[in-house]
């Protein structure tokens, strides 16, 4: 990970916006805005004062349906999509080398992945400690679907994307309803009796996050390319020569539509995390693009800018966000202090208690906490970005 001092895109006062979208060099605002409002919600829901109490939107869906808090991963990889076609894209078109390029996209991928199995692991490292580390993990699927995204985004046209997509949507479906599980058969869609679930226990066993499967497992990670794919997608619709405010409206159009086709997929297999299931591909991608949509007409075509500085600030250096802000939350938890009942209790349920808890309440308390928590990493990334430092794996 290599820390790359780089102009910094300005905001701070209304400006016009030009005729034209930014090219593959520069950098899309709404983007990065985009992403920092999806760190900061991960940070939200990924931080309260106390797991006992959380209010129901803040939590994930037990298991089908969804939730708000659902549909921040993968926002995270649609955004990554996006943006490959602005950074490799912009690669290409400068003439590097393929061979180069690749270098670069397994080189990234292999940083990501081993930095989500140290944020797995952290603090503790001893042999019997590593021989039960969980495999899969936020950043290891984010390295698992960027190589392969890319790869497909290089190799590839926009068709042929397409093809992907659908083909990666199509597949598993079918591999989930019709190949047969020991002891349960064809198309169980649970915990325990789900294909996805069964390779996981299979290939992973005593590496997975549950006993009976993993939200970021083996198979359901081929969906969750196809996630970043549509934000591959939506990078060539922005970049296309049409007017900006054609971009945006057909932005909207498309995750309207989205939308009601996963609800309509729904039908024969449930919106479902866990499972990164087509239907939650589908929409979820329709929710990326309403929002992404929306806050390009905002910043990039109508030029409101102020409101989204913390957001941008975020966004800008996201990943680095990711892994300071998880590992100071394993700290807060390791240090050992004396509670107010004199026993010893975590630091981070220490201060929940006697600093928020005992004023706002259990549940206001632990939203109060998750959202200070936020706003504290807030001033190292202003510092950051102020210095037009971003770091870059």
């Amino acid at each position: 990970m290599a820390a790359n001092v780089v102009e910094a895109p300005r905001l701070g006062e209304v400006v016009e916006t030009p005729p034209q979208a930014p090219t593959k060099s520069e950098r899309l605002l709404s983007l990065d805005v985009f992403r920092g409002l999806t760190i900061a919600g991960m940070i939200l829901v990924n931080n309260p004062g106390s797991w006992s109490y959380v209010y129901a939107p803040l939590a994930h869906a037990e298991w089908d349906g969804w939730t708000p808090t659902d549909l921040i991963f993968p926002f995270f990889l649609f955004i990554v999509g996006v943006a490959i076609t602005y950074s490799i894209g912009g690669k290409v078109e400068r003439g590097e080398s393929p061979r180069k390029i690749i270098g670069g996209l397994l080189r990234r991928s292999v940083i990501l992945f081993a930095l989500g199995l140290f944020l797995n692991g952290f603090p503790f490292f001893p042999l019997e400690k590593i021989i039960g580390l969980r495999f899969p993990g936020v950043l290891q699927r984010i390295a698992v679907c960027f190589l392969f995204a890319s790869l497909i985004f290089i190799k590839t046209k926009i068709r042929s994307q397409i093809f992907w997509t659908m083909a990666l949507l199509v597949l598993y479906w079918l591999l989930m309803k019709t190949v047969p599980v020991p002891e349960y058969g064809a198309g169980v869609l649970t915990p325990e009796g789900s294909l996805e679930g069964f390779l996981d226990r299979l290939l992973l066993s005593g590496h997975i996050y549950k006993p009976t499967h993993d939200p970021e497992g083996i198979l359901s990670t081929l969906p969750a390319i196809a996630t970043t794919l549509c934000g591959i997608l939506t990078g060539h619709w922005l970049q296309a020569p049409r007017p900006l405010k054609v971009r945006a409206n057909a932005m909207l159009l498309a995750g309207i539509t989205a939308l009601a086709a996963g609800k309509l997929m729904a039908v024969w297999l449930p919106i479902n995390k866990n499972l990164w299931s087509s239907s939650y591909v589908v929409f979820t991608a329709g929710a990326a693009l309403l929002l992404l949509g929306a806050t390009y007409w905002l910043i990039d075509i109508k030029g409101y800018r102020r409101w989204a500085k913390p957001f941008l600030v975020f966004g800008a250096n996201a990943i680095t966000l990711f892994v300071a802000s998880s590992i100071l939350a394993r700290v807060l938890i390791l240090i050992k202090v004396t509670g107010a009942n004199g026993n010893p209790t975590s630091l981070r349920t220490y201060l929940y208690e006697t600093g928020f808890a005992s004023w706002a309440g259990a549940l206001n308390g632990s939203l109060a906490f998750a959202i200070v928590y936020i706003l504290l990493w807030l001033a190292p990334m202003w510092w950051l970005y102020q210095r037009k430092i971003f770091i870059k794996v």
